[in-house]
């Protein structure tokens, strides 16, 4: 039997009264004395409940390793990564309780400074009772703790309340109140006046860094709510009749091509489609995004206004809204209009180098976009506002793709140096991280049944099980000179698309069996390099973009809009 606490043979036994579970005596002893309460099950428990077993001498079996130099150097080894692992660890919560609680003690006093007595002294005055003294410019403010700071906090917290509240409602205000015509011209000055964000105009805080309000407790709480609705319908959810079968997946092929961006710079990098207009966004090199009437086969509007090439372009289907994000550090929120026009609403200027991937939250109202800076940001869509700059300290790669979780408590960022990070978007927090992959992480899916993720980078596809956190399938399908681009399941999520020399179409399956590629499409281009793909509504269409100007329809013949393009 073993030591409930280590799990070790234990060499002087000892079994509790109270819950009959054995312990090592000097483990116990010295929990008991620390907190007073059994280690297992939390129950009171003192010396009085422990009762010694009289045992024979144990002789510790030697281990195999141990039979052999070889072997109790990798045992040595094996000790050494843990020890150093656990340091890491150790170091990176200490930091971050650092910056939590810095953070949260100039938050106070920054909020609570016109409530609390304050005096302005020198740096050498001295003070006999307890206080809170931070430096600044060659003085400090003395918060002198008494009655002061319980007044001072239940004022501060009142004022948070009033002021989420107020937040709250003018979002909502904002969202229903269409814009009128005269509204979008002055958004529209006012986002290129503003949008370069000039240095004076922003509030700095003491490390130099733009001070973010934060998400306040009522985004959470519309964020929670979402997830909770979402996450009931999911249980739910039946595959729609409407979806096309694989025999007819099967018989895909070209049905049209679509010459949307210019010659000079060829190349379609992100791909979208709004689903219940059947529209596709497109965003090209040529530094312009393309909105594409696939019925049709007219172009509706050309997004043009950034200086370098178009990254990532997502729709935001409430409110005819379009989110582009460049290569020039910004993002663009465009609003449509009657004449199907779309004018650019909002410039944000809050990355500091290629803004790599932009997504959408489910509730439509929020929105992050992921740099090479190595931060993702978390946006108010409607005010175009930057919530919270998220930076992972304990690295320095740059961020290549990201994705919301359909349930949007959850956000997925692959990044340049080939990890996949998940986060808690209510904390912010890196919640776990997944290796193995070779190259940048090119693109992440989530599957609609919440429980799949799928990742591309230069190796391949890999695809991981979120609730045992585990890679349990890997596909590389091109050699090892072909980058894997894009990656994406339909939205019913019974079908998974790869792109890279070719395009392919895999049947999803479960964790134990096999996922089949049902169908491949050759890249039709000549450049060898499918760029992006898109399954349409019930997944009767693919929209593929490559590295020329043409976007690509795959499909069963008579399911296709006009007549193709030159």
């Amino acid at each position: 039997m073993n030591c409930s606490i280590s799990g070790e043979v234990p060499e002087e036994p000892v079994v509790s009264k109270k819950s009959g579970l054995l312990f090592e005596k000097r483990l116990i002893e010295r929990h008991i004395s620390d907190y007073g309460k059994c280690p297992i099950t939390g129950e009171p428990l003192t010396m009085d409940d422990i009762v010694p077993i009289k045992t024979g001498k144990i002789v510790k079996p030697r281990p195999v390793q141990a039979a052999s130099i070889p072997g109790m150097l990798g045992m040595f080894q094996i000790e050494w990564d843990g020890l150093m692992l656990s340091n890491f660890a150790l170091e990176q919560q200490l930091h971050t309780a650092r910056q939590e609680l810095s953070h949260a003690l100039y938050q106070f006093l920054l909020e609570g400074s016109s409530y609390i007595n304050p005096y302005l002294i020198a740096n050498n005055f001295f003070v006999n009772e307890p206080s809170i003294i931070v430096a600044c410019s060659g003085f400090c403010w003395v918060a002198r703790i008494g009655g002061y700071h319980d007044a001072a906090c239940r004022v501060i917290a009142r004022l948070k309340k009033e002021r989420d509240e107020a937040r709250s409602l003018l979002a909502q205000s904002e969202r229903q109140i269409p814009m009128s015509m005269s509204t979008v011209t002055a958004v529209n000055a006012s986002a290129l006046s503003n949008g370069k964000r000039a240095a004076e105009d922003e509030e700095l805080g003491p490390n130099g860094k733009k001070l973010r309000p934060g998400i306040s407790s009522s985004i959470i709480t519309e964020l929670t709510d979402c997830n909770a609705a979402l996450s009931q319908q999911r249980k739910k959810r039946q595959i729609p009749p409407s979806l096309a079968p694989i025999d007819a997946v099967e018989r895909y092929t070209q049905l049209s091509s679509y010459p949307l961006h210019k010659t000079s710079k060829p190349g379609i990098l992100s791909v979208d489609i709004y689903y219940s207009k059947d529209i596709v966004a497109t965003g090209g090199v040529d530094t312009n995004a393309v909105i594409f009437d696939r019925q049709s086969g007219q172009i509706l509007s050309t997004l043009s206004g950034h200086s370098k090439k178009v990254t990532s372009v997502k729709f935001v289907t409430q409110d005819d809204l379009v989110l582009t994000a460049s290569a020039d550090k910004t993002v663009r929120v465009w609003q449509g209009s009657d004449s199907e026009n779309y004018n650019c609403r909002h410039i944000l200027k809050d990355h500091t180098a290629e803004v790599q991937a932009v997504t959408v939250h489910a509730t439509n109202n929020y929105f992050v976009s992921a740099s090479l800076d190595n931060t993702w940001c978390f946006y108010d869509l409607s005010s175009g506002l930057c919530l919270t700059q998220v930076a992972d300290a304990s690295e320095t790669e740059g961020y290549t793709s990201a994705a919301f979780h359909p349930d949007g408590l959850i956000l997925g960022t692959g990044t340049s140096e080939a990890l996949v990070k998940i986060w808690d978007v209510k904390s912010q927090a890196n919640v776990a991280r997944f290796d193995g992959h070779v190259g940048a992480v090119t693109a992440i899916s989530f599957s609609e049944n919440g429980y799949f993720l799928a990742t591309a980078a230069h190796d391949g596809v890999k695809l991981w099980d979120l609730r045992k956190l585990r890679n349990f399938r890997t596909f590389t399908p091109y050699d090892s000179n072909t980058a894997t681009n894009s990656v994406e399941f339909d939205h019913s999520g019974s079908y998974l698309a790869v792109a890279g020399s070719d395009i392919r179409v895999y049947q999803v399956a479960n964790v134990k069996s096999e996922w089949n590629c049902i169908k491949t499409f050759p890249d039709l281009s000549g450049t060898g390099k499918a760029t992006c793909v898109k399954f349409g509504p019930d997944a009767k269409y693919l929209a593929v973009g490559s590295m020329d100007r043409n976007l690509r329809i795959f499909g069963l013949p008579g399911d296709d809009g006009p007549v193709e393009s030159s």
